[in-house]
């Protein structure tokens, strides 16, 4: 063995034990009491637990948007995702009009190859059929590796929008093809009608970024969707959920049988729509936004319950000079926030805090997602399975600042907050990569995975 981690409690999605686990190759070898092998580097884990490393299903690394291009770079982003706790990114490639699938994902892959410093994987957003040509060219794309495909019902103005009828051909196609279906779900003529209408009233600051686009116009995408998703009888998964309206009808629809998978944020989790009346409000500006106190306790109690599935973070952080375009115009705050890193220690601290169970977060932040999307070598700790591990000391106070996280970006919504419990130790297959606060790894340590074709 190269590697035997020594005296920790275990902690999977079901339950948590004391074991030793031994690394041989990027790979558990080992599990089980007083493991030794003299050729082995011997880490004590005495009082930490050992964890799968988290996946974040949802991130846009590098991402153009807004006139700009997100902060973080597939370096920065992944540097950060490991120093907190996350070994696997899912990234969202844009596929356009004239382009393909498999195209669009090999492009990013080959960028993210030589800088990734976790491993990665890709959903692809699907934007334009081409005339049908990208349904057909699905198949070859679960081929490949991706086993995702993203629509959304908003951006219309950016060309990224799809209508009903093409969601139901996609739907149906990733299906046939072993793949799911993922989804942005807001009503975008509503929220352009309400744009319009508080341009003209001169309401511009950053609380009318959530005033026009609130609870309703996502809960009405939110029940469309799973309409269409239920009676096609094809799997599908919303991302970021944020409100409850649009939450009780994916899970009405998920307990009477129908394959309707529920993705939330810790944004969505810890703050409201209030945040946006504060002088740095456009600093929380992102889509969809933070809802109602309501919407958030909606969220939390079937985070208590299994209702939702994943919780990833929607990592698309931007400059502070570029979120103060909007000072006087809150259309122009490029949308989105930093999370990657804030990620494992919000949901684990929410365990140390005794809100859910240690194993909740496991099952939450990287088993559940390892399954969704044919990770088959990720997402739990048992013997073939990638060694993907972290050392978390429950016992560790952390305040999370600008300054001791690890990307690229010069601000974050989480400034300030504390968290109870903190990863000390990451590896990736069996590389250490952080190391009580430090980064210890490099650029191009992330590997291609390669998702298995689903079948719900």
């Amino acid at each position: 063995m190269d590697l035997i981690i020594k005296n920790g409690t275990i902690v999977t999605a079901k339950d948590m034990f004391k074991s030793d686990i031994g690394v041989a190759d990027g790979k558990i070898v080992a599990m089980g009491t007083d493991l030794k092998d003299d050729n082995a580097k011997v880490v004590d884990a005495s009082g930490k637990l050992i964890l799968p490393g988290a996946i974040d299903a949802h991130t846009h690394l590098a991402m153009p948007f807004g006139g700009t291009i997100s902060a973080d770079s597939y370096e920065a982003g992944t540097r950060a995702a490991v120093c907190g706790g996350v070994t696997t990114v899912f990234d969202y490639p844009m596929q356009r009009k004239g382009h393909g699938i498999v195209e669009t994902v090999e492009g990013r892959k080959q960028m993210a190859e030589k800088e990734a410093c976790c491993d990665f994987a890709f959903h692809c957003c699907i934007t334009d059929l081409n005339d049908g040509a990208i349904l057909d060219e699905f198949k070859s794309a679960v081929d490949y590796g991706v086993s995702s495909f993203k629509c959304f019902f908003v951006y219309k103005k950016e060309g990224m929008m799809v209508d009903d009828a093409t969601f139901v051909k996609i739907l149906m196609k990733a299906k046939e093809s072993g793949a799911i279906t993922n989804l942005h779900a807001e009503n975008p003529d509503m929220i352009d009608l309400r744009i319009a209408q508080y341009l003209k009233e001169g309401k511009t600051d950053a609380w009318y970024h959530y005033m026009s686009r609130p609870e309703f116009v996502a809960a009405e995408a939110d029940k469309r969707a799973v309409h269409w998703a239920v009676n096609a009888d094809a799997p599908l998964y919303i991302v970021h959920m944020s409100d409850k309206e649009g939450l009780e009808a994916a899970v009405d629809a998920k307990m009477k049988g129908s394959k309707v998978f529920i993705e939330t944020c810790p944004q969505y989790l810890e703050f409201t729509c209030d945040v946006y009346k504060r002088p740095d409000g456009r600093n929380f500006v992102c889509s969809p936004p933070m809802k109602g106190e309501e919407s958030r306790q909606a969220l939390w109690q079937a985070i208590k319950n299994g209702a939702i599935d994943t919780v990833a973070t929607d990592h698309c952080p931007f400059q502070q000079s570029e979120k103060d375009w909007g000072l006087n115009d809150f259309t122009k705050i490029p949308n989105g926030c930093a999370g990657v890193e804030n990620l494992y220690p919000y949901m684990l601290g929410a365990a140390t805090d005794g809100i859910i169970s240690y194993s909740r977060a496991v099952e939450l932040c990287s088993t559940n997602p390892a399954k969704i999307f044919g990770c088959t070598d990720k997402g739990s700790l048992a013997i073939g399975k990638d060694a993907d591990i972290v050392v978390y000391d429950p016992k560790k106070d952390f305040t999370i600042s600008v300054s001791n996280m690890h990307s690229d970006y010069d601000h974050t919504i989480w400034e300030g907050k504390t968290v109870h419990g903190y990863p000390v130790q990451t590896y990736v297959r069996g590389k250490l990569v952080f190391d009580d606060g430090d980064y210890v790894g490099k650029a191009g340590d992330g590997k291609f995975v390669k998702c298995a074709p689903v079948n719900f």
